[in-house]
C-alpha cells in the first residue's frame, strides 16, 4: 500500500522525486524503488522523517514497536503524521511518538489503481491546511471521507478496509457456480464483473436504494426470485452482519480494546 501512494502521488504531481525519502529496511526494495521513482531512500527512519513536512506510516502494525521506538520524540512539533495502520489508535502513536498532529486512516486495496475508498480523522492540533493536504493525498488513491469520530475508523475497516475480500469471496463463489452449470470460466468471468461493475453504477448514478432497484429487478415467481429466496433461506443478511460485526470486534481488539 505504501508503494501505491507513493506512485500515486507522484504520478499526480502532488510531490516531486526529489521530496520524498523512504525507509525500507530491505536493501532490495531499497534500490528498486530509488530506480524505479527516483526517490531518496534509506534505512534509518529518522533519516527519513527529518526533512518531512508530512510522514507517512505505511507498516504493518506487527513492526509498530518497533517503528515507535525508533521514532519517538524524533518528529518537529509542525510535522505531520498520517497513518495508514489498521487498529492502531490515535492515542497509541500519540504517545508513542511524543507527538500531537497525527491522521490515523483506512484506505483499501483499490487504492492501488485510484479507485479506493479511504476513511480518516484527526486530532484537534491538525491545521486546516495540513488536513487539507491530507484530503489531497487521500484524493489520489480514490474517494475519502472525514469523520469526527475515531471509532468509525474501526467500523470503516470492518466495511470498506475489509470489504474488496468480500467482494472477491462472493466472485469467486459466483465463478465457481456459474462454471458448475456449464459456462467457460473466462465469459464467465466477464460477466459477472460487468454484472458488479454495472451494478455498482446504476446505484451511484439513478441515487436509488440497492433495496429498491433489488425489488425493480425481481419478478413475482421469476428466476430472480428464485435466487433470492435460495439466498433467503440460508440467512445470508444475517451472515453478512456476523462477518461485519466480527471484523469490527477485530479491528478494536487489534487497537489494545478488551472485548
Amino acid at each position: 500500500m505504501g508503494e501505491a501512494i507513493l506512485s500515486a502521488l507522484l504520478k499526480k504531481r502532488l510531490t516531486l522525486p526529489e521530496n520524498v525519502v523512504v525507509k525500507e529496511v530491505i536493501e532490495s526494495r531499497r534500490e528498486h524503488l530509488a530506480k524505479m521513482h527516483g526517490i531518496g531512500v534509506t534505512g534509518s527512519g529518522v533519516e527519513a522523517v527529518r526533512p518531512a513536512d508530512i510522514i507517512i506510516l505505511a507498516v504493518k502494525p506487527q513492526t509498530l514497536p518497533e517503528v515507535l521506538t525508533e521514532l519517538s520524540g524524533q518528529i518537529k512539533r509542525k510535522q505531520l503524521v498520517l497513518s495508514i495502520m489498521a487498529g492502531v489508535k490515535i492515542d497509541t502513536l500519540r504517545n508513542g511518538l511524543r507527538h500531537d498532529r497525527i491522521v490515523r486512516s483506512m484506505p483499501n486495496t483499490p487504492a492501488q489503481i485510484g479507485e479506493g475508498m479511504t476513511v480518516w480523522t484527526a486530532t484537534g492540533d491538525v491545521t486546516d491546511r495540513q488536513k487539507k493536504t491530507t484530503r489531497n493525498i487521500l484524493g489520489v488513491m480514490g474517494k475519502e471521507i472525514y469523520v469526527d469520530d475515531e471509532k468509525m475508523i474501526d467500523m470503516a475497516t470492518a466495511v470498506s478496509g475489509s470489504g474488496p475480500a468480500y467482494f472477491f469471496l462472493f466472485l469467486e463463489a459466483l465463478l465457481d457456480a456459474a462454471v458448475g452449470i456449464g459456462l467457460p470460466r473466462d465469459m464467465a468471468k466477464q460477466m459477472a464483473l460487468q454484472t458488479m461493475l454495472g451494478s455498482a453504477e446504476l446505484i451511484e448514478r439513478s441515487g436509488r436504494e440497492p433495496a429498491e432497484l433489488r425489488e425493480m429487478v425481481t419478478s413475482k415467481g421469476g428466476t430472480t426470485a428464485v435466487a433470492l429466496s435460495v439466498f433467503e433461506e440460508g440467512d445470508f443478511k444475517n451472515l453478512v452482519a456476523k462477518a461485519i460485526e466480527a471484523a469490527y470486534k477485530r479491528a478494536r481488539v487489534l487497537g489494545g480494546e478488551r472485548i
